[in-house]
């Protein structure tokens, strides 16, 4: 009996955490509780079993609380279910007839991280044809250099922020500019690159701050860019891939709202979180980098590649380009509120 005031605490607290997300407060005390939905299902799921073992339910209040457990353990379930490899795909793998595609690779590479031989290693063994490098300073730079021969289309903006960005391929590159869409020292990346095939698709490469004290104490600036870009997206007359480490989760209802202004198609969905952050601590991992494609490409592969010294792992896609199956795929749709909802974050005034 004596765990049970500790589990009264400790599930209030992760139900608290489970509610302030509702409130749709930009600061960033309310944005930071989106992140951790695994393991607060993790955490309630185990105190729901203690509680149940340990209680004789003689009052009211137990039931309540109960009930209360029970509520919060279906609602995480039902938050983190799309991704869970028993829910359905919602990008299309490509068939086993599909031979031809293309790769890509993202990286936050760590800015003060140092080893660079690691990353390098990671691009000999699998020879990505597209690789997006966030965090890279004038030392990583240089470094990538040395693999400047196998990747002649480049396009790079190295800042010792921690916000430099860098585009290498091999495939070419036939239109590229460096854009600065909300912060003057925060770039992303526009490229419009020729598939094998020598179809052209539109890639937007974005590193937004994170909410958090220290970088943006509100989530305005990360909002407003990724909804940017997906409105963008929405545009675009080529098939587009947006890539990059966006500092925020997968399910968190600022990217739910960039899917559904874009209509692209996240290809984890079905099969897994690819928690790529942080990469040293196996419980406190989050699904940080992202690649969102359009209907014109079915998967091939999705990885999440081994570490390379950096908080980040690396992610790795394998892509089909496959526009007569297009329509095969539901793509995301915006109504009227969301709509209005994107408007409104992207008009809103930052600091």
């Amino acid at each position: 009996m004596h765990l049970l005031p500790f589990l009264y605490s400790t599930g209030s607290l992760i139900i608290l955490a489970t509610l302030i997300p509702f409130i749709r407060n930009d600061y960033w005390v309310f944005r930071i509780f989106e992140y951790p939905r695994a393991q607060k299902w993790t955490i309630t799921a185990m105190i729901l079993v203690a509680f149940v073992a340990m209680t004789d339910f003689q009052f009211n209040y137990q039931w309540f609380f109960l009930a209360a457990l029970v509520a919060n353990l279906a609602y995480l379930t039902y938050q983190i279910y799309p991704f869970l490899p028993i829910a359905s795909f919602q990008m299309k793998s490509a068939g086993s007839e599909v031979e031809e595609g293309f790769s890509l690779m993202i990286s936050n590479v760590l800015q003060y991280n140092n080893e660079y031989d690691r990353l390098l290693a990671l691009v000999k063994s699998r020879n990505p044809d597209i690789i997006v490098l966030s965090e890279t300073s004038h030392d990583w730079a240089e470094a990538m250099a040395t693999i400047h021969e196998d990747y002649p289309y480049r396009q790079a903006k190295p800042l010792d922020n921690t916000y430099g960005i860098i585009l290498l391929s091999r495939l070419e590159i036939v239109e590229s500019e460096i854009r600065f869409l909300v912060e003057d020292d925060v770039p992303s990346i526009f490229a419009q690159i020729k598939m094998p095939g020598g179809e052209l698709f539109q890639l937007f490469c974005i590193h937004p701050t994170p909410p958090v004290p220290g970088e943006n104490i509100r989530s305005t600036e990360r909002d407003k860019e990724i909804l940017m870009v997906g409105k963008l997206a929405k545009k675009s007359t080529l098939p587009v891939i947006v890539s990059g480490d966006l500092n925020d989760v997968a399910w968190s209802y600022t990217n739910q709202l960039f899917q559904n202004t874009s209509g692209l198609l996240d290809p984890r969905r079905g099969r897994g979180f690819y928690n790529t952050f942080h990469a040293k601590y196996p419980f406190f991992r989050y699904p940080l980098d992202h690649i969102f494609c359009s209907s014109h490409f079915q998967l091939i592969e999705i990885e999440r590649l081994p570490a390379i010294g950096s908080d980040h792992f690396p992610m790795w896609i394998k892509l089909a380009y496959l526009p007569t199956k297009a329509d095969e795929q539901e793509t995301p749709d915006a109504d009227a509120e969301d709509e209005e909802l994107a408007d409104e974050k992207i008009a809103k005034p930052t600091n």
